[in-house]
């Protein structure tokens, strides 16, 4: 499939800011979190993440109405990407020394926010750079070569705090820069060639207007069976995958101890991770068109189920290696296809407020993850039933999402789909 130009710039966000779901969300933070004496437990960052998910999940909707406006969505993407970008590279001025544990929280909390936010525009921008027909794959590739790209800096910083020392925090202060600046550069193409194409005409009192558009939504969208429903199923199973992206780190640290295994290979298996999601999330979106992309998201989770119950029973280094491979295998696919299946079952006019809804239901969904694994190891002593805790939350959120109709019967009946 030959890319169009907007497709192809669309693509290149997706490349710059997975460098950040990698570094920062993932592997760099939570290791230079852990460094601070003053800090109880590297466990304790799953409360940060849900304060950051909150305040995300609050200005979701509100952001996403506004935006609906002619002229607004990129005004909005570039003004939270930049919060995102700066945020990030102030992460490397709080060095573990200072034990100013709490300054390095605002910053990843402001760069939390850019990031979620700046998505909430992303992910919309795709009703505008492409077709239905061609959703599935496209924002699959996006998924795709995120993530391999993203080995890019990550493993460039990875080299760097080899070559400074594992313990010390200079390499990986240096890697939130070097993050930040990937980031940035790749949202260039972005701002340039993409196009907002479906909108809303301008109107007076606009931000009164939005609110009240909101209202009627809100109001309205439990009367669209297919659209409820998946945002239900979706809240589910997708605070699942969040929660393993967010908490792998603390949980394999505090599962097998520190001693067990050093920084480098723990940060070795995540830039595994990221190989393997490259050609599986390609996968994911070509057998979505054999298949269906509701049949392929099921796949995923049961991938899921398979890997929270894995994770219980690991012993030693390897075992985390086979886990990561496990979960790679199906994290870009599971997230590249429900925001295509969503994007098409929308009022494309109307993307960035239903977006809006999608990244709420997502984000309070990423509240209750972290905070229970978080807890669960906090009550019981032992952090291997923290994995345990979420898998209810994937098999609830599959009997919702099998209750949707197929694809197919979705083109036929649009009126029953959206507002």
């Amino acid at each position: 499939m030959k890319l169009s130009k907007e497709e192809k710039s669309w693509i290149l966000y997706d490349c710059g800011n997975s460098a950040y779901s990698m570094a920062v969300t993932t592997a760099l933070l939570p290791i230079v979190f852990g460094m601070f004496s003053n800090v109880n437990s590297s466990m304790d960052l799953g409360y940060f993440n849900s304060i950051a998910s909150i305040l995300v999940a609050v200005l979701s909707p509100i952001l996403g109405t506004m935006a609906d406006y002619k002229d607004k969505k990129k005004r909005f993407f570039i003004f939270f990407s930049l919060i995102g970008v700066i945020a990030t590279a102030s992460l490397a001025f709080v060095a573990p020394a200072s034990g100013q544990w709490q300054l390095l929280i605002v910053f990843y909390i402001l760069s939390v926010i850019g990031f979620a936010g700046a998505n909430i525009f992303y992910d919309s921008f795709l009703v505008d750079v492409t077709t239905d027909e061609r959703m599935d794959k496209v924002s699959s590739k996006g998924f795709a070569y995120g993530y391999i790209a993203s080995v890019i800096p990550f493993g460039i910083s990875l080299l760097l705090i080899l070559f400074m020392g594992m313990d010390k925090s200079i390499g990986y202060q240096i890697g939130f820069i070097i993050t930040a600046l990937w980031w940035g550069l790749l949202t260039m193409p972005m701002i340039k060639d993409v196009q907002q194409r479906y909108y809303i005409e301008p109107e007076p009192k606009p931000i009164i207007n939005s609110f009240k558009r909101l209202g009627d939504t809100f109001k309205n969208v439990r009367q669209h069976k297919v659209v409820f429903v998946f945002l239900i199923a979706y809240f589910l199973y997708i605070d699942g995958v969040d929660t393993i992206i967010k908490m792998v780190v603390p949980y394999a640290t505090s599962v097998l101890g520190a001693d067990a295994f050093d920084t480098f290979t723990l940060l070795g298996i995540l830039l595994v991770i990221q190989i393997i999601a490259f050609p599986c999330a390609i996968l994911y979106g070509n057998l979505a068109k054999k298949y269906s992309a509701r049949t392929m998201i099921i796949v995923g989770i049961f991938t899921y189920i398979i890997s929270c119950i894995a994770a219980y029973f690991i012993t030693s280094v390897w075992h985390i290696f086979i886990l990561g491979a496990l979960i790679g295998s199906a994290q870009g696919g599971i997230q590249a296809l429900s925001r295509s299946y969503y994007a098409k079952i929308i009022p494309k006019e109307k993307s960035n407020e239903f977006f809006g809804f999608y990244n709420i239901f997502g984000k309070f969904a990423a509240i209750v993850g972290p905070a229970v694994m978080s807890l669960t190891t906090t009550l019981t002593g032992n952090a291997k039933f923290s994995i345990l805790a979420i898998i209810p939350l994937f098999i609830i959120g599959f009997f919702v999402f099998i209750t949707l109709p197929k694809e197919q019967l979705e083109q036929d009946d649009p009126k029953g789909l959206i507002l």
